[in-house]
Formats: structure tokens, C-alpha cells, sequence
């Protein structure tokens, strides 16, 4: 899936989740067949997961997807009932404890610079050059690296980069080979793809593959 909420894009391939904040406008894409489980919290719940007030992703461990499921499955806890009380104890421990997963891309707030960032988010393999994209943004090159470090903390360059992989995690997800990743993404060399890969998210295509 990809959420897109308020000035920031995430990506939650097989094993991930998202937490979102109360009254946080968001909207979800799906890509392929999914099959997705929501566990709504009162917003008075207190829990250290919560604490957090922006939307996150997170990795889903074996004991947090049976919890997840097991809610889903009974539809409902009750706080009055032992049983469910100790279920949303440990429910709201593992997801204090979940590590949270570097699948996010900040979005510019300037109209110009959002255009661009949408040229890139549309094809991200597309060769066009920063100056390509700048003009076609209405801006000059020096405006568009400009606005783009002061709104999203990244340099053009660097947030295309992502953009491009966070695309091959979508690859992946869907049992597209780490090649394939490479070359949708707009890598010519499947090493060079590796290694962008594993210095941003941390670990190896492989990791966020349905495999």
C-alpha cells in the first residue's frame, strides 16, 4: 500500500503497518492484492505507541500479527474483561516495542516544488535531468534544490533517489525480482541498486520482498 497523508508519502510492503494519529487526513492506494487488517484505538487510550503524534511506519513481528489478527477477529475488546484487558496489554507493548521503518518521503509545500516532486513520484525511472524538471516546474534548478532542502530536509537529488527506491519497494512487495527493482526504478546497475538500497532502509532488497 501507499498512504499519503499530510505533507509526507509512505510505502508498507508485506510485514509492515501503519500508525496513524486521530484526525490525521490520509488517503491509501493499494497495489495488487492486498489483504489489510485496521484496529481502531479511543483516542483517550493511554499507551507510550501513541505518544507519537505523526503517522508512522512500523515492522510487524509474529507476535504482533497474531495479536492484530486475533482482534480482528473478535471484532472488539473490552477493558472490563480479564481476557481482553491482558490481550490490549501486550497488544499496546509490542507496538510501543515495533521498530519503526525509514519508508517515508516527505513532500514539499510550495505548489512548484510538489509539482515536481509529483513528475518524479509519476515515473520515477524517467532520465529527465534536475534542469528538465525545474523548468518544467516553473523554477530554475537553484529554486527547486532550494526549496526542496528547506521543505522536506532533503537535497533533490537525494529525495529522487528515495523516491526511486521506495518505487522498487513497491516492486518487490508485488514478487517483481531485485532486477526488476533496479531497472523500474531507474537503475542501469543491479549493484549499484543494491547498495543505494541497503545505505538508506537499512537491509537488503531481499528484506522487503514477498519471499
Amino acid at each position: 500500500m501507499t498512504v499519503t497523508g499530510d505533507r509526507v508519502s509512505w510505502m508498507i510492503p508485506p510485514g509492515r503497518a501503519v500508525l496513524i494519529p486521530a484526525g490525521s487526513p490520509h488517503a491509501i492506494r493499494m497495489w495488487g492484492d492486498v489483504a489489510m487488517r485496521s484496529l481502531y484505538f479511543l483516542v483517550s487510550s493511554p499507551a507510550p505507541a501513541f505518544e507519537i503524534e505523526s503517522c508512522r511506519v512500523i515492522s510487524v513481528g509474529p507476535l504482533l500479527r497474531e495479536l492484530i489478527l486475533r482482534v480482528a477477529e473478535l471484532g472488539a475488546l473490552d477493558s472490563r474483561e480479564p481476557v481482553d484487558a491482558r490481550v490490549m496489554a501486550v497488544l499496546m507493548d509490542e507496538l510501543a516495542a515495533a521498530r519503526i521503518e525509514p519508508l517515508l518521503l516527505p513532500l514539499p509545500v510550495d505548489e512548484r516544488a510538489l509539482t515536481a516532486a509529483q513528475l518524479i513520484l509519476t515515473n520515477p525511472a524517467d532520465v529527465v535531468t534536475t534542469d528538465g524538471v525545474a523548468r518544467q516546474s516553473g523554477l530554475s534548478a537553484r529554486t527547486l534544490e532550494r526549496l526542496f532542502r528547506a521543505e522536506t530536509g532533503m537535497s533533490f537529488g537525494l529525495w529522487r533517489q528515495k523516491a526511486r527506491l521506495l518505487e522498487s519497494v513497491r516492486v518487490l512487495a508485488q514478487g517483481g525480482s531485485v532486477t526488476d527493482a533496479a531497472l523500474d526504478s531507474g537503475y542501469s546497475s543491479v549493484s549499484a541498486y543494491i547498495a543505494a538500497f541497503k545505505q538508506t532502509f537499512g537491509c537488503t532488497p531481499g528484506a522487503m520482498s514477498m519471499g
